[in-house]
């Protein structure tokens, strides 16, 4: 349902990518918006059937996330109307892909794909696919005092869809107790399966970082600040040299609230007072236009953080390469459901900074792969920064001891194989 951009679009793609090898035949039905997330160029190379947004195949998709002044708003606060819209237009998506012919419907996140998929291909057996942000709404529904008026519908709605799912595929051992309590999802009928890597694409490797930093943020740049002024950040030779010789800290992701980006500026700001000699801290993502709360360039002044460069959105296909030119990553989100972007980096051979919660908790394991810390905590991160970027030996050491982690763990090949296994048994059931 939703357009490939965020995290789990990749998933999506390495999986279907990832199946043929393993006997299975892939169709991918995805929304699209060109220029934003085109499905066909996203997922070149495998058979897709994009449901454009732009033309009016169907309503831009809702969110799990209440962001004000978001063109999504969260699926807690979509009448019923609205509702039978999006499952109108999902099942003619569907039905037009042949579904109904399918040996299993995987179905990513819990959304009226679910419901459109019970209408058209209503015994062709469901696997469904957590990634973590459904269940995240469904904790604030939870918690109470959210004021959506439609929690309620969406709530039972999506305990239907996973009653439903033969399977449920969740990111980590700790998502299947949480499933279990806010969907009642039965632990026998979760799969734990994490995300992965691509083992050729990301692997340690040579990169000219002078010519790297300088083409990114000198000669290409893509970083933008909003506001007076709004438009690109362009950095002088001058500025970014201190990339090609002191160590580089990478944070990667959207500019959203949850990644705590700007706490993550101000504890490196905290961090290089305390160093001995220079660092340097590279900001990749916020796609133009979206963020939240304060802005990084925002966030820059206000800490008067040296040495801190918005590199801006690339695409994925480019990310090896500025882990390659980069020392460490570090996740400062505090509701990470997995962190594809740690695993990533530590196939490189790169040690995880990252908050000691959710995903990154089972990914990151501290004195071996990298530091984890506690969340909102700004001085154990600046802590943390202190002891990855001071020390260039347990730098290697944990970024060795990472690899072999990433390797053994999350290699998509190994993940693919994994799921090929749980498809047959679904597949079974019909």
């Amino acid at each position: 349902m939703f357009f490939p951009r965020g995290g789990s679009s990749h998933v999506a793609r390495a999986l279907a990518q990832a199946l043929p090898a393993q006997g299975w035949d892939v169709t991918v039905v995805s929304g699209s918006l060109p220029g934003h997330g085109d499905a066909r160029a996203f997922y070149a190379g495998l058979d897709v059937r994009p449901v454009d947004f732009a033309r009016g195949d169907a309503p831009m998709h809702p969110s799990y996330e209440d962001r004000p002044g978001a063109p999504d708003p969260v699926f807690a606060a979509v009448d019923d109307a609205a509702y039978e819209r999006h499952v109108a237009a999902w099942a003619r998506a569907l039905q037009d892909a042949g579904a109904a012919e399918a040996d299993v419907l995987h179905l990513h996140h819990l959304t009226p794909l679910h419901e459109a998929a019970a209408r058209v291909a209503p015994d062709v057996p469901v696997l469904g696919h957590l990634h973590g942000t459904e269940l995240l709404m469904l904790e604030e529904i939870a918690a109470g005092g959210h004021g959506w008026p439609y929690a309620d519908a969406w709530e039972t709605r999506m305990r239907r869809w996973a009653a439903r799912c033969e399977r449920v595929l969740v990111l980590s051992p700790d998502q299947v107790e949480r499933a279990g309590a806010l969907l009642d999802l039965p632990p026998e009928r979760c799969v734990v399966s994490p995300n992965g890597f691509d083992p050729q694409t990301f692997a340690p490797r040579p990169v000219d970082r002078a010519a790297h930093w300088r083409h990114h943020l000198v000669d290409e740049p893509r970083g933008w600040r909003p506001g007076e002024g709004e438009g690109s950040v362009r950095y002088t030779e001058g500025e970014v040299a201190i990339l090609s010789r002191a160590p580089v800290a990478l944070a990667v992701g959207r500019f959203t609230a949850v990644k705590r980006i700007g706490l993550l500026v101000r504890a490196f700001a905290r961090a290089h007072g305390r160093l001995d000699g220079e660092a340097a801290l590279v900001l990749l993502g916020g796609f133009p236009g979206e963020w939240e709360d304060e802005h990084p360039y925002d966030a820059i002044r206000h800490a008067r953080a040296r040495n801190v460069f918005l590199a801006g959105w690339h695409a994925h296909d480019v990310l090896p390469d500025f882990l390659g030119a980069s020392d460490l990553t570090v996740l400062a989100s505090v509701r990470e459901q997995f962190g594809s972007v740690l695993v990533e980096g530590m196939a490189c051979g790169l040690p995880a900074i990252a908050v000691d919660r959710h995903g990154p908790a089972h990914i990151v394991e501290p004195g071996r792969t990298g530091w984890l810390v506690e969340p909102d905590d700004e001085d154990g991160l600046a802590a943390a920064l202190v002891a990855g970027l001071a020390d260039a030996a347990e730098r290697e050491r944990r970024g060795v001891e990472a690899r072999a982690a990433a390797l053994a763990r999350w290699s998509w090949p190994a993940i693919g194989g994994r799921l090929a296994g749980v498809l047959a048994e679904v597949a079974a059931s019909r």
